[in-house]
């Protein structure tokens, strides 16, 4: 298949990417610096959201389209850093549905990122892609209306699916940063301990997404998480576990909302989401466990 990936130089796009090509698909990976990159057999860089650019030119007939762009959540949630988390979500996602009504041949599915935030937080409640309820934070808001924008490739004719990331562990992204207070003798639960929090491995996060492509049976929300959320303490313990390392003291919650301001409540509180659509539609998980999971990374 040619499949499109925007976002296909990030953390979850590379191992995408990698996974696709080993199963001898074609990735076209948009990007705003084609120039600096190097195209090879299976992979070509096109260039896009840039004057000047026009993809639509350089592409074959496309078979799925996945959307993966959009500025990292990390960092303080400064009036700037909002407006960047929002705004480059939904024009990523505009831009690509409108790629789509453009092509004379439509794709067989968008798979449009999204985030488990969309439930809104909850220390007693637990998610699956039957909740019809949404949270009213700032994550929740963003996530409602980047998921209506990529809805709009339904109008189309596309299957469309909303892949709901929890938090992904590997090498990059947010793993890097929790390790750090334990590799100092330093790590403990966060605040109360008792907030959910729902993982998902790198590997079953791109294998979700090439599942969601494959099976046509999927469509709507979708959950990319483990079948096995965890609260922080527990998380937290596992991790000291891993790095051999002492699990004795406690970051108080008024220092993390402190340093972090409104991104405080990513750590602080959570939610409790399972995959049950994967699980219902035979995809069969790498790492269900977080123990295992944490090993392979770490």
């Amino acid at each position: 298949m040619n499949i499109i990936i925007s976002g296909g130089t990030g953390f979850v796009g590379k191992q995408l990417s990698e996974s696709l090509i080993e199963k001898g698909h074609h990735v076209y990976i948009l990007t705003r610096s084609p120039e600096k990159k190097i195209d090879t057999k299976q992979v070509t860089y096109v260039g896009w959201l840039k004057k000047g650019f026009n993809p639509l030119a350089e592409l074959p007939v496309i078979d799925a389209v996945v959307n993966l762009a959009g500025t990292s959540l990390f960092g303080k949630w400064t009036k700037e850093k909002k407006e960047q988390i929002r705004s480059s979500r939904l024009e990523a996602t505009e831009t690509l549905v409108d790629m789509i009504g453009k092509m004379t041949k439509k794709p067989k599915v968008f798979v449009s990122g999204s985030a488990v935030g969309y439930y809104g937080t909850s220390v007693q409640d637990a998610f699956t892609e039957d909740t019809k309820k949404r949270g009213h934070d700032f994550l929740a808001e963003v996530t409602y209306d980047w998921e209506e924008t990529a809805k709009q490739a339904e109008d189309l004719g596309v299957r469309t699916v909303l892949a709901r990331f929890g938090i992904v562990l590997g090498d990059k992204g947010a793993l890097p940063l929790m390790q750090m207070p334990f590799r100092y003798f330093a790590g403990g639960k966060i605040g109360s301990g008792e907030q959910w929090l729902s993982w998902v491995h790198v590997q079953d996060a791109a294998g979700m997404i090439i599942h969601s492509i494959e099976n046509e049976s999927i469509k709507g929300p979708l959950n990319i998480t483990a079948p096995s959320p965890r609260r922080n303490k527990d998380f937290s313990r596992a991790l000291a576990k891993s790095l051999h390392r002492p699990y004795w003291t406690k970051a108080p919650a008024p220092v993390i909302e402190k340093a972090l301001g409104e991104m405080s409540t990513l750590v602080l509180e959570g939610q409790c989401v399972y995959p049950k659509k994967a699980l219902e539609n035979g995809y069969q998980f790498r790492y269900s466990n977080l123990s295992e999971a944490l090993e392979q990374i770490l």
